[in-house]
């Protein structure tokens, strides 16, 4: 067996009989978890369709001598480490294996640092997203990556998986405010990587290597964050269209027009009717997509009405400005509750992320509504319009097992549509265990063989959350 078979089936069998003896000898006694009927609950994050093992044991780590300690021991016994947060992912990427430690990350939950002066923060990873954004709201500053988890996400995680948000289309996402990390590396070591200044290119900038790595190069137990001036309060104008086509056009015509909302975002029919069935939000039925566009300048007002004619130009039949922050943000809720929204359809969803130019969002809609009826199911799409990341959302009966066949049929079939539109498999949810197929797919044999290379020089023996991506 080559190496690369090891990095795709995990690390060989190792030495699991003394790992809990050896466990409790370097951690504290409320830092392990051995109950199996506690353990199964951390056996897997929120995406339906991937496999999942068993935990030997779950660590909740407090202080980065404590995640070395496990990481020394699991290198030693050659035991798999599945680092995790909140485990509000979509892809598997927290998913346990069997036999393996999870390390659970949201007790080190310390804002250890806020800058005003030099506009970062210092955080650990189980800083919940939400609440980082509260703290730096009181110091005048915002950290502006918000997915539509912020209120249970952790920082750990959005670093693992580059999460996005809402506001991408302006302050862009996760990777962007990442300056630096403390890392602990498959063997225990302390990796420091970045800085805290404003510019710096010393060396291949191996910060942005550990965004998006879903705990397969090391764990992340500090990261230094980018903040910004907290910007004056948003107004969110809502448009009704006929069409997706209509909504996509008006889309261009907002982002060609030289326009830079902080926010830009879509929901079709399925979505309006299912967030209104759960949250009474009153929104107008009888569209076919709705869009939500907001600004957050000295005179979004005026930013607002300007918007509002491109979208009547492009066949808006109503639209809908926001007279307050506050009315602002009941649309946003509206907006942060499609998916829960969704998921009460059936029993079962899963969330595809696949993210297209701009240019290809009509067709992608189009495209998408018409796998619905090919395999027979209902696909409700949210997107983060402004940058063309669309979620559409396959609702299925998981009882029904041809309902079940289909809904993963078009999964694929959505993210097939999404390469050859030119875009990419997912825009921030992740690879993990739902699309390493895909993944290989977009980055060809070359890019795959040398992630590979990259993966091995930082865990020679396949330990880091093994079966993820690869």
């Amino acid at each position: 067996m080559d190496h690369d078979d090891d990095l795709r089936d995990g690390p060989p069998p190792g030495r699991s009989d003394g790992l809990l003896d050896r466990l409790r000898a370097g951690l504290p006694a409320d830092a392990l978890i051995t109950d199996p009927d506690v353990t199964v609950s951390y056996g897997r994050d929120m995406a339906s369709f991937c496999e999942a093992g068993t935990p030997a044991v779950v660590v909740l780590p407090r202080t980065v001598e404590q995640v070395q300690q496990v990481m020394r021991t699991a290198t030693e016994l050659r035991v798999p480490v599945v680092p995790q947060g909140a485990r509000t992912g979509l892809s598997g990427a927290a998913n346990a294996s069997d036999g393996c430690i999870v390390l659970s990350l949201v007790r080190m939950d310390r804002i250890l640092e806020i800058s005003p002066v030099d506009r970062i923060a210092v955080v650990e990873p189980g800083v919940i997203n939400a609440d980082l954004s509260r703290v730096a709201a009181g110091h005048g500053l915002t950290y502006p990556p918000d997915p539509s988890s912020w209120e249970s996400c952790t920082i750990g995680g959005n670093i693992g998986t580059a999460s996005g948000g809402l506001c991408c289309v302006k302050y862009g996402v996760t990777a962007e405010y990442v300056l630096g990390l403390d890392v602990v590396l498959a063997d225990g070591r302390l990796l420091t990587t970045g800085r805290r200044t404003a510019k710096g290119v010393a060396g291949y900038d191996l910060t942005r290597l550990f965004v998006g790595s879903e705990g397969s190069l090391g764990v992340v137990v500090r990261a230094v964050l980018a903040l910004k001036p907290k910007p004056p309060e948003q107004l969110v104008l809502a448009a009704e269209f006929p069409s997706a086509a209509a909504a996509c056009a008006a889309i261009c015509a907002i982002m060609e027009s030289g326009h830079t909302p902080s926010l830009l975002e879509l929901m079709d029919r399925t979505t309006v009717r299912a967030v209104n069935a759960l949250g009474r939000m009153g929104l107008p039925e009888t569209t076919e997509a709705l869009l939500l566009a907001g600004f957050d300048t000295p005179h979004a007002a005026g930013d607002l009405a300007a918007v509002g004619e491109l979208c009547t130009a492009a066949g808006a039949t109503e639209v809908v400005p926001a007279d307050s922050a506050a009315e602002s943000e009941l649309l946003l809720q509206a907006r942060r509750m499609a998916l829960p929204a969704l998921e009460t359809l059936k029993s079962a969803t899963m969330i595809d992320d696949v993210c297209v130019p701009r240019s290809a969002l009509g067709a992608m809609l189009e495209g998408t509504a018409a796998i619905a009826g090919m395999y027979g199911l209902t696909i409700g799409v949210c997107a983060h319009a402004g940058d063309g990341n669309t979620h559409p959302v396959v609702c299925f009966d998981h009882h029904d097992p041809d309902e079940s066949r289909r809904a993963r049929e078009s999964f694929d079939a959505i993210m097939a549509l999404g390469l050859e539109l030119g875009g990419t498999i997912t825009g921030e949810h992740g690879v993990g265990v739902l699309k390493k197929e895909w993944l290989a797919r977009e980055l060809g044999p070359v890019g795959v063989e040398l992630q590979r290379g990259i993966k091995r020089t930082f865990d020679p023996l396949g330990i880091l959350n093994p079966g993820k991506l690869f």
